[in-house]
């Protein structure tokens, strides 16, 4: 219920400045629904797979994916990475550093198949 909430004032000052306000941020929300079930995807993906060192791929497809969809999609994934990253207990600082790369990586709309691992099935 909180998320919704912030997302809905968050999408209502984003667009507030537009004459098109209204839509702008039914446009943002949407964007966002679809950007947050694009890392969910990934995710699921990703646990589907189980295949090592494929985790980075993962992350930088879920933020590539979720960032086409525009700035409100963007705006999900970043949330998204950024509080699953800060909820990763027992992860090294450099694990995470790398996580963060791949998902920067892939939400400024670079190829995350730089991270694809060799013998990665190729449904994914």
């Amino acid at each position: 219920m909180k998320l919704i909430t912030v997302i809905l004032l968050f999408s209502v000052l984003y667009c507030v400045q537009s004459k098109n306000w209204l839509t702008d941020s039914a446009r943002f929300l949407k964007e966002a629904g679809q950007g947050a079930g694009d890392m969910w995807r990934a995710y699921r993906d990703m646990r589907e797979a189980n295949f090592k060192n494929s985790d980075k791929y993962f992350h930088a497809r879920g933020n590539y994916d979720a960032a086409r969809r525009g700035p409100g999609g963007a705006w999900a994934a970043k949330v998204i990475s950024d509080g699953r990253e800060s909820l990763q207990f027992g992860s090294s600082g450099k694990d995470s550093d790398a996580d963060q790369y791949a998902n920067e990586w892939g939400r400024s709309g670079k190829d995350p198949n730089h991270f694809r691992p060799r013998g990665l099935d190729p449904k994914y």
